[in-house]
């Protein structure tokens, strides 16, 4: 016993003196977390997270695991900076203290309200109540977190807690104040009038155009039109005109600039702006006058641009179209005898589109193969269907037409030397693309491609690569790997280009009614269409606003990703023990992520599933190996799994080999 108390002493004397990184500590679930430092991402040990929360920047050491080969693993020493000030959660009473427990089950820990603390009594609180709730008393490791009842939200059976928990984690505004409501009701749709007064509008209203977006859209703020004419094609690019309605300071204004974009949740929209501007004066319905900013593009016979033209206009779209309809009419449907010259119109744009793909090809743009899972609900909120939406020949049409416009309006700005936010994304580092290196060696895609080329970020050496790994079984791996090498696109207040899509200049200008950048960028063109100087107020303000649209861009992204795994989870809750094929999208030394091909669901297939022999985690080559069989799990392997458990609280959803 002496023998092994000794050695206990000497682990502990060895952690506290190794040396100390500092990271972002991210819980992936209740049990699991990894801290993100500047030497990389380490595990943290199974009682190595003490005190720490998701989202805190802390100081961590690391330690090798005892006995084992492999990374070592991550125990936190200290909290540097706290990330959560406040959390939504389910209130108790354990006399005499009260009792919140986050809804976000990543935070760990369950918060007391103190007796003497009267909040709960002013806002009306009872046991099994939801409440948004601010920490007074971060948790150590000697005594608990201490809370006081900001606000309550309602009952649990009132409020789909999971969605509700996303959204208080998260930070997302729900609410607009009364001055932005009272200015979106004064708004008044005049088309006529505006067309009197403003001899640079133009009237657009007897020109063909559509509305095409998901049947479920409520909101449709860009419209398309072309036409073939001699040496090539017109194509025009719709886009309602929100800074009509928007000026610079406004109430509704600073609303948005503190949202910066609309959240899509799997049951409901955060959106940007009040529901009367972005759901009605601003929305392209169709048969009805709306002010729009146009852009009208030349295009020759290759669908290279040979010329364009933005101006502030009025159309009326002939139709709301879904691109489900709009595939079926490109494909085998018939359309009816009072629709042809709408299809005929559709054929066109589904040419340019197909050209301009061609196009982007040329000139190095990389195109990454992508799914997108779509929970469908009953009025309960139920989850009853989950369906995957893939590239069509409809999407690319409206996507390749908004590229365009965004291009055309950035290349105007830049070369005019305008301040605004334009879309950046940089090439990759070197070190990212190296890291791909040996896998990629490994599934004999670099024998053509050289290794020097892709390692230096020439697009046309990515293209070579997901060329070659397309129809193999290693596609969805190298579609993975070169993908978490690239950048995340960012907003700046100058142009510095846009790598993936070999774009010399490019910026957001085709959904003001969801995000506030391309709102930058409507005022922007209108004051250079106008002659005007630029406003310096706004300017001044660029690069913080810049700097805000990115990050909450992020937050959006992870909220909506988050509502969808919460449905799935509770669909297939219902449905333990079911079995599904699937690929490995993902490989942690705890696990393997494994996304299901009917609907795109991930869960987690842990280590201890794959058998009785011990597995070591290769960080290099993404991969698990068997110690004694050497068999090797990798993302992009395939596997059939049954449904082990799902908890819809969490979002989670676990397998097991089938």
């Amino acid at each position: 016993m002496a023998h092994r108390g000794r050695r206990q002493d000497h682990r502990r004397k060895t952690r506290k003196t190794r040396p100390t990184l500092q990271g972002t500590l991210r819980v992936v679930r209740l049990g699991h977390a990894v801290v993100d430092t500047p030497e990389g991402t380490f595990v943290v040990a199974r009682r190595g997270l003490r005190e720490a929360m998701n989202g805190d920047a802390v100081l961590v050491s690391l330690v090798p695991m005892h006995g084992r080969r492999g990374d070592p693993v991550a125990y936190v020493q200290s909290v540097v900076q706290r990330a959560i000030a406040d959390f939504v959660g389910t209130y108790d009473f354990v006399d005499p203290l009260g009792v919140v427990s986050p809804l976000d089950g990543r935070l760990g820990h369950d918060f007391f309200v103190l007796p003497e603390d009267e909040s709960v009594g002013r806002h009306g609180v009872h046991a099994g109540d939801v409440v948004r709730a601010r920490i007074v008393e971060y948790p150590t490791r000697a005594s608990a977190g201490v809370v006081t009842v900001e606000q309550r939200l309602g009952t649990s059976a009132d409020l789909d807690l999971g969605v509700e928990g996303i959204i208080a984690s998260h930070g997302l505004a729900t609410e607009f104040g009364g001055e932005a409501l009272a200015e979106a009701e004064r708004i008044v749709v005049r088309v006529d009038d505006e067309l009197r007064n403003n001899p640079r509008r133009k009237d657009l209203r007897d020109i063909a155009c559509v509305t095409i977006d998901p049947a479920d859209a409520r909101d449709f703020d860009d419209a398309v039109g072309a036409r073939e004419v001699p040496g090539g094609y017109e194509l025009d690019v719709h886009i309602a005109d929100v800074t009509h309605y928007l000026p610079w300071g406004c109430a509704m204004d600073r609303e948005a600039q503190r949202r910066t974009c609309s959240t899509y949740l799997v049951d409901r929209v955060l959106p940007m702006l009040p529901e009367r501007l972005c759901n009605d004066a601003c929305s392209l319905r169709p048969r009805e006058d709306r002010l729009a900013m146009t852009v009208r593009m030349r295009l020759d016979e290759r669908g290279e641009v040979t010329g364009f033209e933005a101006y502030p206009s009025a159309i009326r779209s002939q139709a709301r179209l879904s691109y489900d309809e709009v595939d079926w009419w490109l494909g085998e449907g018939v359309p009816p005898a009072d629709a042809k010259e709408l299809c005929a119109m559709l054929s066109v744009l589904d040419r340019i589109a197909r050209l301009r793909l061609d196009v982007r090809a040329r000139r190095g743009a990389i195109d990454f193969e992508t799914a997108e899972s779509k929970v469908r609900l009953d009025d309960a909120g139920r989850p009853v269907e989950i369906s995957l939406r893939r590239r069509t020949r409809a999407t690319s049409l409206v996507e390749e037409a908004m590229l365009l416009a965004n291009e055309c309006v950035a290349k105007q700005l830049s070369e005019h030397d305008i301040a605004a936010a334009y879309r950046v994304h940089e090439r990759p580092a070197p070190e990212d693309l190296g890291s791909c290196v040996p896998v990629l060696r490994e599934l004999d895609l670099l024998r053509e491609v050289g290794e020097e080329r892709l390692v230096s970020g020439d697009p046309f050496a990515l293209q070579e690569v997901l060329e070659a790994a397309h129809g193999t079984g290693g596609e969805y791996l190298t579609n993975a790997l070169l993908l978490r090498a690239q950048k995340r696109a960012i907003y700046l207040p100058h142009n510095e280009g846009h790598y993936a899509l070999g774009a010399r200049a490019y910026c957001h200008f085709t959904s003001p009614i969801r995000r506030y950048p391309d709102v930058v960028v409507h005022r922007a063109l209108k004051r250079l269409l106008a002659g005007l100087p630029p406003q310096g107020e706004v300017d001044a303000a660029l690069p913080q606003l810049c700097r805000t649209c990115s990050d909450r861009e992020r937050v959006a992204d992870a909220a909506a990703r988050e509502s969808q795994q919460l449905k799935m989870a509770q669909y297939y809750a219902e449905r333990v023990g079911e079995r599904y094929s699937g690929v490995v999208v993902g490989c942690e030394r705890f696990g393997l992520f494994v996304m299901l091909d009917e609907t795109g669901a991930e869960g987690l297939l842990p280590t201890r599933a794959l058998g009785e022999e011990w597995y070591v985690y290769n960080s290099e080559r993404m991969c698990l190996i068997g110690e004694s069989t050497g068999r090797m799990w990798r993302p992009g392997k395939r596997v059939a799994v049954r449904i082990a458990a799902a908890d819809p609280s969490k979002g989670q959803i676990d397998f097991g080999l089938a």
